[in-house]
């Protein structure tokens, strides 16, 4: 069967839609400098009128849409069509410069800003009713092959990271959504299909240029501001300031190999039992994920999806186990090797397009979604009861949006993630069997009781299936969760609260779930 034909991680995501990653933005160079814009960080201009922006216009190398101007219409769009916001100007930086001439401006006019990369914050945190900051001008990619490093420009989607530093035959472990902006993806942590083998996208995070509060631009690394590259290396995004550009540690491409499982409905708790054993033993070259899924009008689906860093008949050994504990036939198989960056393109979804065409339209063929989501996390294998009630969960998003698509993966974590400690970094989840993401998705054609239907099923999961207690993954950045400084941060919140305070006292960078200057 065609690996493109069975349902990958973006067709869950979408179902009629499509989700995305984070929030947050982030070029590499020297150590610290002080950029040519005045720094100011308290109020002291008024807020601004017509010739402030006409200046701050002026003063760019890049570009600066107002809502005047006829572009904005599109510019003022996030990746997750349920957003309708507002803002005054999206400011194209091209140069860090950029960044600190609109940080200052922000400040001294006292305007809200956001910074976006890529624009896929689950939570519209990639706008903000003054200024967005936008990066996707800064986007370039290089790769030392000999050092096993690449330098990202912040505003790079991942589709083309993943081309660029394929080239090479090297490779980021990341996130599968192609239109994701690295930024967001990597300052929230960043899973993905290499992750058991290679780490979170922040674990590969050797230096961060940033642009802070009060202007200047300094870089981040093991020897030089370390606590703000360990804040980077999990914080979420647009928090301490603009990042412009990474510096990663990549990897030499190992053999890949994907594999795709789909049984029947009547199987689903039976595979889910099987899958999370299997995967609590598995070697750190193999990846998995577990969908539980209401396809709308088509019914439920179960499927196991995979990626394996070696052959298929190392492949095919690991997967004997699983099938048998499972003992049912699948209903639709794929096994198959794959070179990196077809083995990306089928896990984002648009496998059989070009690079170019992975894209947001009108640049590419891809279009936005409506979503919402949830998430929470598996400490270790679940009972019997719980996966009845978790497959139960699905039954019943299916009987009462029965138009809309949606359910639960789960991702597998443990290998490379789990060994790095829970401080080590400020990702603090290092100690998951996996994570579970809820989501349901809508188009324009969508019923609006069909919509509420999902909203509602979302709460019930947190009140009756999730457990709070395991945390929930800060780049499913939720509106709705209950304290949320616990959830996504852990033991790490208060390191965090103080890197907050020593970067931005003024609190500049502040959203609904931005990280606190106080606990």
């Amino acid at each position: 069967m065609d690996p493109a034909r069975l349902l990958d991680r973006r067709g869950f995501l979408q179902l009629g839609a499509v989700a995305g990653a984070a929030t947050g933005a982030v070029l590499l160079g020297g150590c610290v400098g002080r950029l040519p814009a005045p720094t100011t960080t308290t109020t002291t201009l008024g807020p601004p009128v017509p010739s402030d922006w006409q200046a701050l216009a002026a003063s760019l190398a890049g570009t600066l849409v107002l809502s005047t101007n006829p572009a904005w219409q599109l510019d003022r769009l996030l990746y997750n069509s349920k957003f309708d916001l507002h803002p005054l100007a999206i400011a194209y930086c091209s140069t860090p410069d950029d960044v600190a001439r609109c940080l200052d401006f922000t400040a001294s006019h006292g305007v809200a800003l956001a910074a976006r990369s890529g624009g896929h914050s689950y939570g519209g945190y990639s706008s903000a009713p003054g200024l967005v900051i936008d990066v996707s001008n800064m986007s370039s990619i290089s790769v030392d092959s000999s050092a096993n490093t690449a330098v990202v420009g912040a505003g790079a989607k991942l589709i083309d990271i993943y081309n660029a530093i394929g080239r090479h035959d090297r490779l980021l472990p990341g996130g599968s959504c192609p239109t994701v902006g690295i930024a967001g993806l990597a300052l929230g942590g960043g899973v993905g299909v290499f992750g058991r083998k290679y780490g979170l996208t922040s674990d590969n995070i050797r230096r961060v240029r940033i642009v802070t509060p009060d202007a200047r631009l300094i870089t981040a690394d093991a020897s030089t501001h370390s606590d703000l590259l360990w804040a980077c290396r999990g914080g979420g995004g647009g928090n301490f300031g603009v990042v412009t550009s990474f510096e990663f540690s990549v990897h030499p491409m190992p053999e890949v190999t994907l594999f795709t499982l789909q049984y029947p409905w009547d199987a689903s708790a039976t595979m889910l039992e099987a899958w999370q054993h299997w995967m609590n033993k598995a070697p750190d070259e193999l990846w998995s994920n577990c969908l539980l899924l209401s396809e709308g009008t088509a019914g439920c689906l179960a499927q196991i999806s995979g990626v394996f860093c070696g052959s298929t008949a190392e492949l095919a050994s690991l997967l004997a186990p699983l099938k048998s504990a499972i003992a049912t036939e699948p209903s639709a198989s794929f096994t198959g090797s794959n070179n990196y960056i077809t083995a990306m393109e089928v896990e984002a979804g648009c496998s059989g397009l070009t690079i170019a065409s992975c894209h947001l339209a009108p640049e590419g063929k891809l279009s936005r979604s409506a979503y919402s989501a949830k998430s929470s996390y598996v400490d270790e294998p679940m009972t019997s009861a719980r996966i009845a009630l978790v497959i139960e969960a699905v039954s019943n998003l299916q009987r009462s949006a029965p138009t809309i698509g949606g359910g639960l993966a789960f991702d597998a974590y443990g290998g490379a993630i789990n060994r790095i400690a829970n401080d080590a970094t400020a990702f603090v989840h290092r100690d998951k069997l996996a994570c579970i993401q809820a989501t349901y998705s809508w188009s324009a054609y969508t019923p609006s009781p069909e919509i509420t239907a999902g909203a509602a099923w979302l709460t019930w999961l947190a009140d009756n299936v999730f457990n709070p207690a395991t945390g929930a993954y800060q780049n499913y950045i939720d509106p709705t969760l209950d304290d949320w400084q616990s959830a996504y941060y852990g033991s790490n919140l208060e390191k965090l609260v103080k890197v907050k305070r020593k970067y931005d006292p003024d609190n500049l960078f502040n959203f609904a779930q931005s990280i606190p200057t106080s606990v």
